[in-house]
């Protein structure tokens, strides 16, 4: 498999204050490094809930074969099997598992504030989330389909049914991180740290004082900025910086995403991190 070889855990049990839970059949179809993911683990970890993993080969396309398109159509992860019945789409698996299991809850009170949660689930879905695809992608995935023919790169992206992220993948493949979509991910990723330095002037998690789903869902696109050294962006605005610090010493965070993060895997991320540096801080500086 290559760099991505981190073993998930098969299964995360429930704790005792919610062991009425301990036997509900939660699967999610996972990988270690999908963001999405791992918003969705960071969910079932706040909520104590137990669920099972089933581990998805993305470097070599499983998420294209006809037995995972049956569960999830857009050929993605995660999917969540909950009483036999799969959910796609993050952010929807998010909500759907606050309304299931509302206790600890993890959406606001206020109809405000749960229209401010809103907005950063779209602004993450819609903007940030494909922006971290074009900074991570090229870095690793694209090393393992380079290793194939070119007819098998281009077979197994003709397989994506989403033409914007097909098309994307094939630019990334051919330029790496000279492709067009790699500026435009850093002034995204730009703007929106500004944006939630601004909240979090105000605020200490992005909907109010109490982390919530919106924190939920930002905070693995900044492990992605760790795991490749690059937490100096966040030189310039430390209310997020805080934010970071403060959501990654969660024990929901340190369970359900840094535990998945062997030192082997760590240390190679942080050398492809820092080769690929110059480039990003290139784009970064012609914002």
């Amino acid at each position: 498999m290559g760099i991505l070889t981190a073993n998930l855990p098969t299964y995360t049990s429930a704790t005792e204050s919610n062991i009425e839970e301990e036997f509900i059949v939660i699967t999610l179809y996972t990988h270690t490094m999908s963001p999405c993911a791992q918003k969705v683990r960071i969910v079932l970890a706040e909520k104590s809930l137990g669920w099972e993993a089933h581990s998805i080969d993305l470097q070599n396309k499983e998420n294209l074969e006809p037995w995972y398109l049956a569960l999830n159509p857009l050929g993605v992860v995660p999917t969540l099997v909950h009483e036999d019945r799969p959910i796609i789409e993050s952010s929807i698996i998010c909500e759907y598992l606050e309304d299931s299991f509302p206790q600890p809850s993890l959406r606001p009170v206020s109809p405000l504030a749960t229209a401010r949660m809103r907005f950063w689930l779209k602004h993450i879905d819609i903007k940030l989330h494909p922006s971290c695809g074009a900074l991570q992608w090229p870095l690793v995935m694209r090393p393992t389909l380079l290793k194939k023919t070119e007819e098998e790169q281009q077979r197994l992206i003709d397989q994506i049914p989403e033409e914007p992220r097909r098309e994307r993948q094939r630019r990334l493949l051919a330029l790496g991180l000279e492709a067009p979509d790699v500026v435009g991910s850093v002034k995204v990723y730009r703007d929106t740290i500004q944006k939630m330095e601004e909240a979090l002037l105000k605020q200490s998690w992005l909907t109010g004082d109490q982390f919530g789903l919106a924190d939920c869902a930002m905070s693995p696109y900044f492990q992605t900025l760790d795991q490749f050294g690059w937490l100096e962006i966040l030189n310039d605005y430390p209310s997020v910086d805080d934010w970071f610090v403060r959501v990654r010493s969660r024990e929901s965070f340190q369970h359900a995403v840094a535990a998945d993060f062997s030192p082997t895997l760590l240390n190679q991320l942080k050398r492809i991190g820092a080769d690929a540096w110059p480039v990003i801080e290139r784009h970064l500086n012609n914002l």
